[in-house]
């Protein structure tokens, strides 16, 4: 048990700074109150949980511990549920209906997406 929280615990370590530094460089570069950078590490998290599924899925090309650093830890730092909801309750508060319902629904969309395609890449190898 302490082995697995380690193995995640330093994904998810790993996964938050990925998460802090693309997200960051992101709302920079498109400077906006649309919260650019949290949709987009969303969606490429989103991507590589369903390739690192898809993966795991294919037989012995990883272990039950590489599954769990890469789609619980790293994934699960990377991916940023909680700021996408705190977002998405700034811009209510901001009556910015229209970019809230823009942002959930690419959000959903796009990661249900994204987590597909990852999946459907990894078939097709």
């Amino acid at each position: 048990m302490v082995k697995a929280m380690l193995i995640a615990g330093f994904g998810g370590f790993i996964g938050t700074i990925l998460r802090f530094f693309i997200s960051r460089y992101i709302q920079v570069f498109f400077v906006s109150t649309f919260p650019w950078g949290t949709l987009l590490v969303n969606i490429a998290g989103s991507f590589l949980i369903g390739v690192f599924f898809g993966i795991s899925g294919k037989g012995q090309f990883m272990t039950a511990e590489w599954r769990l650093f890469l789609t619980v830890g790293l994934c699960g730092g990377f991916t940023t549920f909680s700021s996408f909801s705190n977002d998405a309750l700034l811009l209510l508060e901001n009556n910015e209906f229209f970019r809230f319902a823009t942002y959930t629904g690419l959000s959903f969309l796009f990661g249900l997406i994204a987590v597909f395609l990852g999946r459907m890449l990894i078939k097709m190898i």
